[in-house]
């Protein structure tokens, strides 16, 4: 500016205010009709809008700023001050704060059009962009407090005052509104984490689990199996253990465990249950299905059938189909599944009466690791019993009971 305001320091007044506000509007005309215009007709042949949007919005700030430019100098040039009916002060509040406040306007208003229209132009291009709403809220409001504090500085006003009371307020507004400022905050650390996006399936750590089909700035909204809609604060979400069961892909992995008797021919077995899952719709052929030997159980061989499906959607679906068509494969072929058994034996005593004793065969021992023992009505049988002298009443005695293979 110092170059400038030189070259008419020499100058008459009526020259010099010539020159400034004729300069100034021949370099606004020739911004918006030669330059911004050929920019523009180039920018429009491109695929992108992006560059229409930033030209489109620059013309204005650009335009007012050239044309303001003459007007704020002149207060600036001695040879103008000293010769005019105003104080060199006067002249500044009435032509030279003006002129600066109103380029400042513009450029803010511009900047903010600019976010906003690129928001616009983005949120819609994919659930990447869910949170883009929040930033042009947030945009806005930065753009708000930069231009009043850039327009007091402009009129000479302190902003000190003004910036520990809003301290002091802020202060205030986050403890009255704490929980509303974490779930903002807390959307915004959602979104830069990428922890989920629209469409998602997730499991939070208490069990919960849906679809996300809305994500707001206090709140994500989830989409129960049952059709029931879920709103959970983003804060909460930000604190736990979340699940993306459809990231990093949508596909989700089945695990159907299944048991068979001991003796069972396990080639055949595991080919029978693969050829069930290639079978299903829901199943999908790559990654391939297969069958895994886990371990030897009480009363079976342990195995898991591991197979895909579309989405985590589709899980609870095909494992009742594979339940079902599994089940009825294995009768027809004549593969058992154990099940736990209970074997009954019979004690008498020499009087004939009786007493019935029962006990799980493939349990055997119950949490405490006690034998289960139940008595039932007398019945007749040929086996040893004693007598208790005190009680008249049949007891047990030793080796009474056959605990059954284990």
């Amino acid at each position: 500016m110092e170059p400038i305001i030189g070259l008419f320091e020499e100058a008459p007044a009526w020259q010099a205010t010539a020159l400034l506000i004729g300069m100034s509007v021949v370099a606004a005309v020739m911004l918006e009709f030669v330059v911004l215009r050929t920019v523009l007709r180039y920018t429009s042949r491109t695929k992108t809008a992006y560059d229409d949007i930033l030209v489109g919005e620059f013309r204005l700030p650009v335009v007012v700023t050239a044309a303001l430019a003459g007007v704020f100098l002149l207060t600036e040039v001695p040879s103008v001050a000293e010769n005019v009916l105003l104080t060199p002060d006067q002249l500044d509040t009435f032509f030279g704060k003006p002129s600066l406040s109103v380029v400042v306007l513009a450029w803010a208003f511009a900047a903010n059009r600019i976010v906003n229209r690129l928001v616009d132009e983005v949120k819609d291009k994919g659930s990447r962009f869910d949170f883009a709403p929040v930033f042009s809220n947030v945009w806005t409001l930065v753009v708000l407090l930069g231009t009043v504090g850039a327009l007091l500085s402009i009129w000479n006003y302190s902003i000190s005052p003004l910036l520990g009371a809003a301290g002091v307020a802020g202060i205030a507004v986050g403890f009255a509104a704490r929980d509303t400022v974490a779930n903002f905050f807390g959307g915004i650390a959602l979104y830069f984490d990428d922890t989920y996006k629209l469409g998602d399936y997730i499991e939070l750590d208490s069990g919960e689990g849906g679809t996300v089909v809305k994500v707001g700035v206090r709140s994500t909204t989830l989409m129960m199996r049952d059709e029931v809609l879920i709103t959970v604060p983003n804060a909460a979400l930000n604190a736990a253990k979340v699940i993306n069961q459809s990231a990093p892909q949508r596909r989700k992995r089945l695990k159907v465990p299944i048991g068979v008797a001991y003796g069972t021919d396990v080639d055949a077995f595991e080919d029978l249950v693969i050829d069930i899952a290639l079978e299903e719709s829901l199943v999908l052929d790559s990654p391939k299905p297969r069958m895994r030997f886990r371990s030897f159980g009480d009363s079976a061989l342990e195995y898991e059938l591991l197979c895909w499906v579309g989405s985590p959607n589709r899980e609870n679906k095909a494992r009742h189909r594979l339940n079902r068509a599994i089940y009825k494969r294995l009768n027809d072929a004549e593969i058992e599944i154990p099940f736990p058994q209970r074997d009954v034996r019979i004690v008498s005593a020499a009087d004939g009466s009786a007493v019935t004793l029962e006990m799980a065969e493939s349990e055997g021992e119950d949490e405490g690791g006690d034998e289960l023992r139940s008595q039932s009505s007398p019945t007749t049988a040929d086996t040893k019993m004693n007598t208790d002298p005190d009680v008249d009443r049949p007891v047990v005695g030793d080796g009474g009971v056959d605990p059954g293979p284990r």
